[in-house]
């Protein structure tokens, strides 16, 4: 681990002092900086083969685990008449911690491969890319996406959901967890994302004492973690990583993996789409499940559906061609799978050294919340 990150530092110290605009697309830009009209015209104008690219201007850029930036496009005048986005947004590794963060835990190349081998295959509301790829050498990548600002409205912790929107999140999600439900393309170069447990080993690895800072963010979030379950604190990882082996055993989807409620929209039809594909990965859909009930609903709400939003999920999995999964097996699983969560609003509170902040205080201490109610209702440490 330690030879790849002075690998990856001295790459990123070299290209600092060798900055070249890019012109090709088999090009990963390593900067905004370096992007040029021709790079642009051939990852957004691929629909009109006369457009081009004549200028652009780059927004502020807005950094959490990679670096996020709106591009501002001018047009030739077929460019124009083809109504070709006038904003593109785009998702980047362009500082040395956000490549060496979403490089080296396998984000980066995730949610490229998401865009580039699976989008185009699910029927499900999430963004479209114009253009996404990775470079395997200095862990450099870009997605460019439609800009939904204005658009969509985007959740968060304040989003109010009723009924009708926890059944649209969970149809979202069954449409995609059955798309590939125990497919035997999971793990091949058609469908190249690494298992949960994989992952997981990978994520812990990358980053220095991942548990303890896990462990020290749960015991700063006392004030809102139900007292029951914060008296059984020192259970908390030994715990997690229970549940993260159960996935060994269990059937295999393809996954979201960071369903939090901050990465889903509302689109203009009312649909619930999901962003963010960093962390895409093969794993059993009840962590995706628990993940995003538990941090979008209010414990008031959770607490009364909790029942009947999971059969409303495993009847719609049916529909879409899983075999019927018994209830009372379907709830024990998401009984087990809040802990690996709930470690990644943890660390969130109290990141590792090699982390940036990632989110509001606000936000990390109502989702710690929810989800530790959650697991207190369920008894969670007495189901692994």
């Amino acid at each position: 681990m330690s030879s790849a990150v002075d690998k990856i530092t001295r790459i990123f110290e070299i290209e600092a002092s060798n900055r070249v605009g890019v012109t090709s697309l088999s090009e990963v830009p390593t900067s905004y900086e370096l992007l040029t009209p021709e790079w642009l015209t051939q990852a957004v104008c691929k629909s009109c083969a006369d457009a081009a690219v004549v200028s652009f201007s780059l927004d502020e850029r807005d950094d959490g685990s990679s670096n996020r930036r709106r591009i501002f496009l001018t047009y030739n005048q077929a460019g124009i008449q083809a109504g070709l986005p006038k904003t593109v947004f785009c998702k980047a590794a362009e500082t040395l911690q956000s490549r060496l963060m979403l490089g080296m835990a396998g984000a980066a190349q995730g949610e490229t491969n998401f865009f580039s081998k699976v989008r185009h295959r699910i029927e499900i509301e999430a963004p479209v890319a114009y253009h996404a790829d990775f470079d395997p050498n200095n862990f450099a990548y870009i997605v460019v996406l439609e800009d939904m600002a204005g658009k969509v409205e985007f959740c968060d912790e304040r989003t109010q959901v009723d009924w009708d929107r926890a059944t649209k999140m969970v149809t979202t999600l069954a449409r995609l967890h059955s798309r590939f439900y125990q497919s035997p393309e999971l793990g091949t170069s058609t469908l190249p994302f690494t298992g949960w447990p994989n992952w997981w080993d990978l994520l812990i690895s990358r980053f220095t004492d991942f548990s303890n800072f896990c462990d020290r963010g749960f015991r700063d979030a006392e004030s809102v973690i139900p007292s029951r379950l914060f008296k059984r604190r020192a259970e908390i990882w030994s715990a997690t990583e229970r549940s993260v082996l159960l996935h060994k055993h269990l059937p295999h989807s393809l996954s979201h993996n960071d369903v939090h409620f901050k990465n889903w929209y509302i689109a203009n039809n009312g649909d619930m789409g999901l962003a963010d594909w960093q962390l895409t990965a093969t794993a059993h859909w009840s962590k995706d499940y628990t993940y995003a009930v538990a941090s979008a609903l209010s414990v008031e709400n959770r607490r009364k559906w909790d029942k009947d939003l999971l059969r409303f999920y495993l009847d719609k999995m049916a529909e879409f061609g899983v075999p019927p999964i018994p209830f009372d097996d379907a709830f024990l699983y998401i009984r087990q799978q809040l802990f690996a969560p709930l470690s990644f609003w943890t660390v969130t509170l109290r990141p590792t050294d090699d982390m940036p902040d990632m989110q509001p205080e606000r936000t990390t201490y109502e989702f710690i919340k929810r989800m530790t109610t959650a697991m207190d209702d369920f008894d969670s440490l007495d189901s692994v």
